[in-house]
């Protein structure tokens, strides 16, 4: 069974779809609980929780911080990590349930593996569609998921990494790159996240800057100060 963790702050204009899309895995038990990891929101977001029957936890804010109460919080041996505008497919399930049955049977050199989602954006732009193609060849090339893709792991593999760090940017870079290549799989549904942060800032602006960031990342430069540039 799976446990979600939704890091939140402030999320009462995508909390609802993002709970909805949860409800038939939670209908035919493949969802056990949802957990909110709140980080000091000051609108309808634990009304929201509470009315979807979510279990609220509180937590430092940054999503590194509240995903990883969250993970201390769940009682499954799976986890799934899914952002506050993040909307998983109908038929999501389906295919999680498989991939479930495929570990159970011993498909995979071990049960220690992660999944994530294939990445779409909910607009209808050029821009939009030129993303996601670049997201899909990073992902077949280096089996390197970000975080609005959800990411489903194995308890036992996150416990023995360690989890997710307290970082104030990268800390789905930093999970990812210690879960490993071999042990991760894409599956073929998709997250759909919201595009208002590209409609916002422009894609190509936005795209650069997350470009120099993770580039950053990798040359080892601070978190802290690719999180002031991020922003």
């Amino acid at each position: 069974m799976l446990s979600v963790i939704i890091p939140t702050l402030n999320a009462e204009a995508s909390l609802p779809r993002v709970l909805t899309a949860l409800i038939p895995a939670a209908v035919h038990g493949l969802v056990r609980e949802v957990i909110i990891a709140d980080g000091g929101s000051t609108d309808a977001t634990a009304e929201i929780v509470e009315a979807a029957g979510a279990k609220l936890v509180r937590a430092p804010k940054g999503r590194g911080s509240q995903m990883a109460v969250g993970a201390r919080a769940a009682k499954s041996n799976w986890l799934m990590f899914l952002h506050a505008d993040t909307v998983l497919e109908q038929g999501w399930d389906v295919e999680v349930e498989k991939l479930f049955e495929h570990v159970a049977a011993g498909r995979f050199r071990s049960p220690e593996i992660a999944a994530a989602f294939r990445f779409t954006l909910d607009d209808f732009s050029g821009a939009a569609r030129f993303l996601e193609r670049v997201v899909a060849l990073r992902c077949a090339l280096l089996k390197l998921p970000y975080g609005d893709q959800g990411l489903i792991v194995n308890k036992r593999l996150y416990d023995r990494l360690g989890g997710f760090r307290a970082l104030p940017l990268m800390e789905d870079v930093d999970l990812v790159r210690r879960i490993g290549r071999r042990r991760m799989v894409l599956l073929r549904a998709r997250a759909v996240t919201s595009s208002e942060r590209y409609l916002n800032d422009g894609f190509v602006a936005r795209m650069a800057r997350n470009a120099l960031c993770i580039s950053l990342y990798y040359l080892r430069v601070p978190p802290r100060v690719i999180a002031r540039i991020y922003a």
